[in-house]
Parts: C-alpha cells; sequence; structure tokens
C-alpha cells in the first residue's frame, strides 16, 4: 500500500496501523508526535487507526528546550 509520508510518497511493507509504521522506522513513542490526515494522535490511538491508500502521515519530533 502506498501512503504520504512526510510529503513524500512511501510504502508501508506491510504496516496495517500507524503504529506498525512508526515501529518499521524505529520511532519511539515519547518522542514523536504523529498525525494521520490532518489528526495529531495520542499514542494510545496508534495501534487503533488503520491505514489506508492515499493516507497522509506526518512524524514530527517532539524537542525540549529553554
Amino acid at each position: 500500500m502506498n501512503v504520504w509520508l512526510n510529503g513524500e510518497a512511501a510504502k508501508t511493507r506491510g504496516a496495517r496501523t500507524i503504529a506498525d509504521l512508526a515501529d518499521r522506522y524505529g520511532l519511539h513513542p515519547n518522542g514523536i508526535l504523529i498525525e494521520h490526515n490532518g489528526i495529531a494522535l495520542h499514542k494510545r490511538e496508534w495501534t487503533e487507526r488503520e491505514l489506508a491508500e492515499a493516507d497522509r502521515v506526518e512524524f514530527i519530533r517532539v524537542v525540549a528546550g529553554g
């Protein structure tokens, strides 16, 4: 299946949920915000959100600083 990942076409390589996709890219839930089709997701929603053809996913790194 093909999705848009951070504005670029990408294959899901068998990932069926947002959690699967984050795992494929080695992303840790505590340091990332994920948007799925323009909606920011809470970590607990990742396993429930299924991917569909041409979905738009954004991985946004959360950085704290002063």
